[in-house]
């Protein structure tokens, strides 16, 4: 039997669970977080001395049930949640049962969820940093880093977007197709953003947060189930699995960063890659071609290579170029930069980086320097790369990353001296 799972982890799992069983009953998206909020503060509270409940789930619909009840209790109160009750709840949903109970296993709370944070009166921004916090579980100081803002411009955000969905009488219950259609492009953003969060942290002492990675692979697979023939979900699924293969050879024993270059490959599941590269194959080959695809697509080049040197960097440089042209974006060129110095040497993928060097969008991101600085010890200019592991590591927050990066400035530094 494995170990049981962490209090910490748990409560992160069933969170965007119970917040949906609430809103799925009562209405007021807004206060039913706060409610979801108060139980799991209590929980975090009187789990460790009083014991786990049987039914975790349950205990804490309950008592968010009872939390939210009181913040209703006024008869006005009362009177408008009733009638949200009515306008959110399907008419073959009118016997839902009582907290704690289960519904049938095909229902999945936390994808009906993510399908309302997306809810087309919302900006597109406003769309992600609300669904980060209701369903990833991503703390409204981690949402404000992601996007570059004061954690109060984003709290503020947030909150409005809760409004903005009550006041627009937003559904709990999967949208129609035409309506679905709208929303995916926003879905599948978000999604991918929550994976990457799991899988490279961009923050903290931890390099990984697996249990988003994991949670995002779970919806991912759910809204594949939804729309098996949709290329870019099949795309995106392909995408996650392909990349969380290499999770168990990412970090070293003591927790450190392990590139890609120097991963014991023999850790990597396969079972995983032989899934996602059959998904993106059967995308490729049957669908319309999409940014994830293509992104899946390199990432099967990478772990199919049984040894570093045996990567088809070629392939891979043009599904870059490729994806530029139908996706472009800052992070695209630089991970072409890459794939450039692979092919043409380190001057070439030097020359094109240069071409980012002012993008408003990487100004101050460590991903920048951090390249440079490869690419610089690559070409044998050592005094440089050192100078731009430094800038990196200082524009890391990521402390695995701060590290790796710290780490090799210093043996530049030793290997001239």
């Amino acid at each position: 039997m494995g170990a049981p799972e962490r209090t910490e982890d748990l409560l992160r799992r069933l969170a965007p669970q119970v917040l949906g069983a609430l809103v799925r009953r009562y209405g007021h998206f807004g206060l039913a977080e706060d409610a979801v909020q108060e139980a799991l503060l209590a929980a975090a509270v009187q789990w460790p001395a009083d014991g786990r409940p049987d039914n975790p789930r349950g205990w804490l619909i309950k008592v968010g049930a009872r939390r939210l009840t009181d913040l209703l209790r006024s008869e006005e109160a009362r009177r408008r949640r009733e009638e949200t009750a009515y306008a959110l709840t399907p008419r073959d949903e009118f016997h839902a049962p009582a907290p704690g109970e289960s519904r049938a296993p095909s229902e999945d709370d936390t994808l009906t969820l993510l399908f309302l944070c997306c809810h087309p009166a919302l900006a597109p921004a406003a769309q992600t940093a609300l669904t980060l916090r209701a369903v990833g579980g991503l703390t409204t100081a981690e949402i404000a880093r992601a996007y570059l803002v004061p954690e109060a411009t984003m709290a503020q955000r947030i909150s409005r977007a809760k409004r903005r969905i009550q006041d627009a009488g937003g559904h709990f219950r999967q949208p129609a197709p035409e309506g679905r259609a709208a929303r995916l492009a926003a879905v599948l953003q978000i999604l991918y953003l929550i994976f990457n969060e799991g899988y490279a942290a961009t923050s903290g002492s931890r390099l990984q947060r697996v249990e988003l990675a994991h949670e995002a692979i779970r919806l991912t697979r759910a809204l594949h189930a939804l729309l098996p023939e949709d290329g870019e979900v099949a795309g995106l699924l392909a995408l996650m699995l392909l990349t969380d293969a290499r999770r168990a050879a990412r970090t070293a024993p003591d927790g450190s960063l392990v590139p890609l270059a120097e991963q014991d490959r023999g850790a990597w599941d396969r079972a995983a890659i032989t899934e996602g590269v059959a998904l993106v194959s059967d995308a490729l080959r049957c669908t319309a071609l999409g940014p994830y695809q293509l992104q899946a697509a390199i990432a099967a080049v990478h772990d199919e290579a049984v040894r570093p040197e045996d990567t088809d960097w070629r392939e891979i440089l043009g599904l870059y170029r490729l994806l530029g042209r139908i996706a472009p974006s800052p992070m695209v060129t630089l991970n072409e930069a890459v794939a450039l110095a692979m092919v043409s040497g380190p001057r070439a993928g030097l020359d094109l980086l240069a071409t980012l060097s002012g993008d408003p969008h990487l100004a101050g991101h460590h991903r920048l320097e951090a390249v440079r600085a490869h690419l610089l010890e690559r070409a044998g200019e050592t005094a440089e790369a050192r100078a731009a592991y430094g800038r990196a590591a200082e524009r890391a927050l990521s402390l695995p990353e701060k590290r790796y990066l710290q780490t090799r400035a210093a043996r530049l530094r030793e290997g001239s001296g």
